[in-house]
């Protein structure tokens, strides 16, 4: 009987044992998990507009006041905040070249700078044409840092990089009218995939929604559907500089064209790898 008794004693105890064990698993699995992701989002996002780059097409735009050096200072700039884990939106105005084969060295002085590149288009890309054949470009020249940012999204399942060129924010033709249609149309393709995949949509034009007194409703009407707080944007150069506008109806605009902000890329937020939705 008292073998018995000390049996029983012995499985009293190692139930303690491995209770008292599975609780340190637990604490510590969460504690990895917790690190994991803390690791997952060290990465950082970035972002800069209106880059105007003349390797292939030689029309530099030193011409203007403020962009002497201005291939160099980006790089410089460039070099000193990206890692090679971060992620940079460029927001159009990328290439002089007219044509993709012109704008070649352009690109691969992109690929060549650290970071995942996100790209979209400028009223003075040219070269862009359709989505498979820039994606066809890209992949033909092993440019292998640089995406299309095209009626889609890239998220890190937090946040997601949304957006499309937008157009003029002045523009009253049946032309005008028809561009910007279609541009509300892309912003908001773009914005729900990011929603509908759970991750909150930070977006990034080419043309401000709002510039001095001009507003363009349709993309704000896109905007304040989705309740997006964050908006970056380019375009706007020079003196144009000081019309530009902050905060519309809760929307916080950032001008980040490489004149407006020194020839340096804009930290957005911390992220982890992107990927096409």
């Amino acid at each position: 009987m008292q073998v018995s008794v000390l049996q029983l004693d012995d499985i009293s105890i190692l139930k303690n044992i491995l209770s008292w064990l599975l609780a340190k698993f637990i604490i510590c699995n969460n504690m990895i998990i917790i690190q994991k992701r803390q690791v997952k989002y060290r990465m950082n996002l970035f972002t800069i507009a209106d880059l105007h780059l003349p390797l292939g097409a030689n029309k530099p735009m030193d011409i203007f006041g403020g962009w002497d050096n201005y291939v160099e200072r980006i790089e410089k700039n460039w070099k000193k905040l990206v890692n090679n884990d971060d992620t940079v939106v460029i927001g159009g105005d990328i290439s002089w070249g007219i044509s993709l084969s012109e704008s070649k060295p352009d690109f691969e002085f992109i690929n060549n700078l650290p970071g995942k590149k996100i790209i979209l288009k400028g009223n003075h890309d040219y070269w862009w044409g359709t989505a498979n054949k820039i994606n066809e470009f890209l992949s033909e020249n092993k440019f292998n840092t640089i995406s299309i940012l095209h009626n889609n999204c890239y998220s890190d399942g937090k946040i997601a990089v949304c957006g499309t060129r937008g157009w003029i924010y002045d523009g009253t033709g049946e032309k005008d009218l028809k561009v910007i249609a279609r541009e509300a149309s892309r912003l908001e393709t773009s914005i729900k995939q990011a929603v509908d995949c759970g991750a909150v949509p930070i977006v990034f034009l080419h043309y401000p929604p709002v510039y001095a007194e001009y507003v363009c409703d349709e993309i704000l009407e896109i905007l304040k559907k989705y309740n997006i707080d964050n908006v970056y944007y380019g375009h706007i150069h020079g003196k144009g500089i000081y019309n530009t506008v902050a905060e519309y109806e809760g929307i916080k605009l950032k001008l980040v064209a490489a004149d407006a902000i020194d020839f340096t890329p804009q930290y957005v937020s911390k992220c982890a790898n992107f990927q096409k939705v």
